[in-house]
């Protein structure tokens, strides 16, 4: 069994101290990932929602059977949602408690990639493994958002994780038990957290191929107590679930568990119902959004292919699951750009000792020095065009989001173009690392202030608020999470999912019972002819919506909007 260096022992890559290193990346992670955190409200199309369920559980006690407003809430397993609350409990304040598991996930993930990889070659080739998934433009966007899938890539990265330690680095039983239950723990997060266990597939096929580099394994029973720790999280969530949808004999509960169960796993897989792109549709996504990792792989390929026929097991096991997940989605004709997340830290750290090669080559310095001055120019060129051109693309644009935002733009055009200048082809990789670093945090402390108000519902709900006045119960019709999420006061909904024509009609009703303390939030789309404009009030344009309010008197008697709501995909904004 390979034995692991010792921090004294290991070789720097540019500083004194390999541990000095080490924890200088682990600070710019922290601020690259970070900076912003508070600054914003929670963004469309997912974010609004789980930090609205999660609300919910600390307001009303939903931990069990999760809601959204008044409905449950069956589209994901609880897991991230219960995260975002208790970061709440521990924080009390949201617009940090929401994005708190994305980044700590993040840095989860940074620091498995950098272990594992120092483990299986060296210090210098992990740290240079975990900055290059650190600064792929993929994960660095993702994992600054409050989505349910940078906590499933920790998951999967921890499960991935100590499984490796058991095959190639065993026998570490106690690492693939630790593994196998946070696969289980990535199940109650998304249900596809089982993929980790893929793992062993790869593997098998190792072995049977007498490669090298794989830990001399029996176990017998061993095998399924490892196997039975991922089924610990899953139950710990699915019997109690079960348990109280049967006792309490609720029609809701029970089908809370049928949707959870199969409609949000199977028939979501076999037969989606939105995001419908061809196969090849992920090969598209690693070319664009893995940049620049992507940019290596004209030389990594052949180099992986060299060192998959000399029978390198570390390579079989991490490529040969990077293949097996990228197939699974790729057979589901429902594909989104961050189901193959999850394969960047692998797919990483089989970069790892390739990249201190890679990175003298010439030819790769060029390619990265030329996609650091590409996105630099564009962002200048196109700041430029808009300030002094008004273009209708910019127009268009400016309609959306704030107009100001081209000075940002064109701000983080501007020092990319001075940092390409300064580091040149010689020190492109420094030059990408350092551009990044502007980006991510102008964006973060002067983008998300900027943007706010356009992508949070927090400034019309607050138009909203003013006109009912503080003791009025604004009823939502038509609505969307952000909606309900950023609402202060009295508040009241007619249901999410039920046809906007119905929630009108309930809504109406419910106006006819306190005429003088009751408003109606709604969609221009849902009112149809029933709504008198000139007695109702315009409320504003946000998250390309328009939304108006109105009493009781607006309200044509007896009318019924003839309207429908439009098609609903999970993520729609």
């Amino acid at each position: 069994m390979k034995t692991l260096r010792s921090w004294s022992a290991a070789r720097p890559l540019w500083l004194s101290s390999a541990r000095l290193e080490v924890l200088l990346l682990g600070v710019f992670a922290l601020l690259l990932l970070g900076l912003g955190m508070g600054l914003r409200d929670p963004w469309p199309s997912d974010e609004p929602r789980f930090a609205l369920v999660a609300r919910a559980m600390v307001e009303h006690g939903y931990w069990l059977f999760p809601h959204r407003g008044n409905e449950l809430y069956a589209d994901k397993p609880p897991l991230f949602m219960w995260l975002q609350a208790g970061g709440y409990l521990l924080t009390r304040e949201w617009r940090v408690a929401f994005l708190l598991p994305s980044l700590l996930a993040a840095l989860g993930t940074l620091a498995l990639v950098y272990d594992l990889g120092r483990r299986l070659w060296n210090h210098r080739s992990a740290l240079l493994a975990t900055a290059a998934l650190l600064l792929t433009i993929h994960f660095t966007y993702q994992m600054r958002n409050a989505q349910i899938d940078p906590l499933l890539v920790g998951w999967m990265t921890l499960a991935n994780y100590g499984i490796l330690r058991h095959l190639l680095l065993g026998p570490a039983w106690r690492w693939f038990a630790v593994g196998c239950l946070a696969a289980g723990l990535g199940v109650i997060t998304k249900g596809v957290g089982v993929l980790a266990l893929l793992m062993l597939v790869p593997y098998a096929l190792a072995r049977w191929r007498g490669a090298t580099h794989l830990a001399p394994l029996s176990g017998g029973w061993r095998w399924a107590v490892g196997l039975a720790a991922f089924l610990v999280p899953v139950l710990a969530w699915l019997l109690p679930m079960l348990l109280v949808a049967r006792v309490d004999g609720d029609p809701q509960h029970a089908a809370y568990v049928r949707e959870i169960l199969f409609g949000q796993t199977v028939q979501r897989y076999a037969a989606p119902s939105g995001h419908l792109h061809s196969p090849l549709y992920f090969l598209g996504i690693i070319a664009v959004d893995w940049l620049p990792l992507s940019l290596l792989l004209p030389w990594a390929l052949p180099a992986w292919w060299r060192r998959l026929r000399r029978g390198d097991g570390r390579q079989w096991l991490l490529l040969g699951w990077v293949v097996l997940l990228l197939v699974f989605f790729s057979l589901s004709p429902g594909k989104r750009d961050v189901y193959i997340l999850p394969a960047l830290p692998m797919a990483a750290l089989a970069l790892a000792p390739l990249l201190p090669g890679l990175l003298r080559r010439l030819g790769v310095r060029r390619v990265i020095f030329a996609l650091s001055l590409l996105l630099a120019g564009i962002l200048t060129l196109a700041a430029l065009l808009a300030l002094t051109r008004d273009p209708r693309w910019a127009v268009r644009i400016g309609e959306t989001l704030d107009p100001r935002i081209w000075w940002l733009f064109l701000a983080i055009g501007l020092l990319g173009l001075a940092i390409v200048a300064a580091t040149r082809i010689r020190h492109a990789a420094l030059g990408w690392l350092l551009f990044a670093a502007a980006l991510w945090s102008l964006y973060g402390l002067w983008g998300y202030p900027l943007l706010n108000a356009g992508r949070s519902a927090g400034a019309v709900m607050g138009e909203a608020r003013a006109l009912a006045g503080p003791d009025a119960t604004i009823g939502l019709v038509a609505w969307k999470e952000q909606n309900l999420l950023m609402l202060e006061g009295p508040r009241a909904e007619f249901g999410f999912l039920q046809p906007w024509p119905e929630q009108y009609a309930r809504a109406v009703q419910w106006l006819a019972a306190d005429p003088a303390q009751r408003w109606v939030f709604i969609r221009a789309a849902a009112m149809g002819t029933c709504v008198d404009r000139r007695q109702a009030h315009f409320i504003g344009h946000a998250n390309r919506r328009d939304w108006w309010m109105f009493q009781l008197p607006a309200a044509t008697p007896g009318c019924i909007p003839r309207v429908s709501a439009p098609a609903r995909v999970d993520d729609e904004g």
